[in-house]
């Protein structure tokens, strides 16, 4: 498995800053981890990414189909 290490040296991001070759580098690894997935994989992989973050963070976040927070008059 590739790390974010692996796309450091992609000639696209080679002539930018280190911290932004580092973001890019992320950016290239996750386009590559997901360009295969079927549309059912992607949204159980964000579905299980979204319930690590309620649970880590201690907080739920607003579903489709949630009671609004606020009425707008």
């Amino acid at each position: 498995m590739k790390t974010y290490l692996d796309y450091m040296d992609t000639a696209d991001i080679v002539s930018e800053p280190t911290a932004l070759r580092e973001v890019h580098a992320i950016r290239l690894l996750i386009q590559d981890e997901k360009k295969d997935l079927t549309p059912e994989q992607r949204e159980e992989r964000t579905r299980n990414a979204v319930l690590e973050a309620e649970k880590r963070l201690g907080v739920k976040f607003r579903r489709p189909g949630d009671a609004p927070i606020y009425n707008a008059v």
